[in-house]
């Protein structure tokens, strides 16, 4: 690909913190017009690449361009927009007050400055709160105003680090559609998440960064085929049966008991609904206080349907794929199963859904069980990234 397609060129990109080794030789490209999402679980690097491909702070070894000019240059600031996780907004100043404060900085014409302004303040909803002082926002209001912020100066290359993390649902969904509406207009974005699921709906292409070290690159869909390859497989049965028996069926890689999935499934919707505060973000400190978002939600969102052998026909899946056969939730897995789900309830992963479906099949039949469900959801962007840092985190 030559340089004239790339918004951003990063060739052995490095940052040492003292003894720490925070980014370690990371290359990629992202392509001109592009939605590139880059994950990683905290403290892997994530951020400071961000921070290094704004200028924020300064790299120590190898290059990075952003749309042909070095990164952190007067160049590169000029054509690029910054979305810090933690909100930078003047809390002194109204959000009018904010916007013309960057149109100064970035040296606009007062009446083309003016104009961007109040359009992009009417798009994203504050235009009625244009003259309150940002101190008076809401947590979604200033992360709007912000938006309007990096937006202002019209440039080609955005940069955002975890654009809805603590924002209700409302606020987030008008957020994601922004940004894939700036994207159809041939913008550059470059996205740190740690929602899986809004990583595989809205990026073209996803890097996964551990440690310092990018350990995949590819598209969602890809990734969670490749890399994820584990299917989980929900299983009900009409009585109580064995853990151990079943752990030992041919398939069955892992297994988890009723118990185990309510604590499983309560502590990712825990980690969905509310953000761990973590200082900074690509622009450090400022008004308001930024909330980390959950790694992801739980499997699925509704029963499925039960057909009438007892396998259930599955909804979409994670990411608005396909889920397959039975890509709903277990009923009762979310909590209040009571006695008669402990023992009958459970969630096996697998590499091998035919084997294990028949082998199911097959096992039901000779204990003269009945299976109530029987859901298989395939490998998901959330999947492939638990594999993909654990088996990392696992070699250091």
């Amino acid at each position: 690909m030559s340089e004239a397609e790339l918004a951003i060129e990063v060739k052995g990109l490095t940052k040492n913190f003292g003894q720490i080794v925070a980014v370690d030789h990371v290359s990629f490209d992202v392509k001109k017009g592009e939605f590139f999402g880059f994950l990683g679980p905290n403290g892997a690097g994530k951020t400071t690449t961000a921070r290094m491909l704004t200028g924020i702070i300064k790299k120590n070894n190898g290059e990075a361009k952003v749309m042909g000019y070095p990164a952190g240059s007067f160049g590169a600031k000029q054509l690029s927009g910054v979305m810090p996780e933690v909100s930078n907004a003047y809390l002194d100043l109204t959000g009018w007050g904010n916007l013309m404060l960057i149109a100064e900085l970035y040296r606009l014409p007062g009446t083309k400055a003016k104009e961007r302004a109040g359009a992009l303040l009417e798009q994203l909803g504050l235009l009625e709160r244009k003259d309150s002082k940002a101190s008076t926002y809401s947590m979604g209001m200033r992360k709007r105003l912000v938006l309007c912020m990096a937006l202002l100066p019209d440039p080609q290359v955005l940069f955002l680090d975890e654009p809805t993390s603590g924002l209700d649902v409302q606020s987030t969904r008008f957020i994601r559609a922004l940004l894939q509406n700036f994207k159809k207009e041939g913008k550059t974005i470059f996205f740190t998440t740690h929602n899986m699921d809004e990583a595989a709906e809205m990026c073209d292409r996803v890097a996964i960064i551990n440690h310092g070290k990018i350990v995949a690159m590819d598209t969602p869909d890809n990734l969670s085929i490749t890399a994820g390859r584990v299917y989980l497989i929900d299983v009900s049965f009409d009585k109580p049966v064995s853990p151990d028996v079943l752990t030992k069926l041919p398939g069955v890689s892992r297994l988890e008991t009723a118990q185990q999935i309510e604590a499983s499934d309560r502590l990712r919707a825990q980690q969905a609904m509310a953000g761990v505060g973590r200082p900074g973000g690509m622009g450090g400190g400022g008004g308001g206080q930024g909330r980390g978002q959950g790694q992801g939600q739980s499997a699925g969102s509704q029963p499925a349907a039960t057909g009438p052998s007892g396998a259930s026909q599955g909804g979409p899946g994670p990411g608005g794929r396909p889920g397959g056969m039975g890509a709903g939730r277990m009923p009762g897995a979310g909590g209040g199963a009571g006695q008669q789900g402990e023992n009958n309830r459970f969630r096996l992963y697998t590499e091998n859904t035919t084997l294990l479906v028949t082998t199911l099949v097959d096992f039901s039949r000779e204990k003269s069980l009945k299976m109530n469900i029987l859901n298989v959801r395939a490998p998901s962007l959330e999947d492939a990234f638990v594999r993909l840092t654990e088996e990392k985190s696992r070699e250091k």
